[in-house]
């Protein structure tokens, strides 16, 4: 198990996987995936799965960017902001309770290499959590300001500052995950 204090893994400021778990990612390079027998159904759902979170996401930054740049009327704002922020919250959270208690013990099974890679992802998803809790109070901050008419676009200037964090370490997370988990797919097939 990795320590939470370590910042070689921990998400908050890893710049990628330690290199033992670059395993199977330097032997099957992100680029070649496509081409590769085994990328089918569950590969492809799963890497389908991540674009979709990081387009809903950047749609939300996108958004609360032109609202607080006074492109965007504060209803429509409202209204759009509460549906893909709720979207994006429930289906996160779905998203990794089916990983870890049903994906994450078989896999790891197929690779003793990548045990300590998993165990990087299960704290992952607890750093995940925490930080997708505060994106969601954060959020219905914003609808707030809106529905009672007060200081919503400063609100919203300061949504998006206090999500980049969350955002950047989501994206940090499903690149690593994808280069554990992808990579097994191709070699012991999904």
């Amino acid at each position: 198990m990795t320590d939470r204090g370590d910042t070689e893994t921990a998400l908050e400021s890893r710049t990628g996987l330690p290199e033992e778990l670059r395993v199977l990612a330097q032997a099957l390079p992100r680029a070649d995936w496509p081409r590769h027998a085994n990328f089918d159904g569950l590969t492809r759902f799963w890497l389908e799965r991540h674009v979709m979170f990081r387009e809903v996401l950047s749609r939300i930054a996108a958004e609360t960017d032109a609202f607080s740049a006074g492109d965007m009327e504060a209803r429509s704002y409202g209204q759009r902001l509460s549906r893909l922020a709720g979207f994006f919250v429930q289906q996160l959270h779905e998203h990794h309770h089916i990983e870890d208690a049903h994906y994450f013990p078989e896999l790891e099974r197929l690779d003793e290499r990548l045990k300590r890679g998993f165990a990087i992802l299960d704290l992952d998803h607890h750093s995940l959590d925490r930080s997708l809790r505060t994106f969601a109070a954060d959020t219905n901050e914003v609808l707030d300001a809106i529905r009672d008419g007060g200081a919503a676009i400063e609100r919203a200037k300061a949504y998006r500052d206090e999500f980049a964090p969350f955002e950047r370490m989501l994206v940090r997370h499903l690149e690593d995950e994808e280069e554990i988990i992808v990579p097994l797919l191709l070699k012991y097939g999904g």
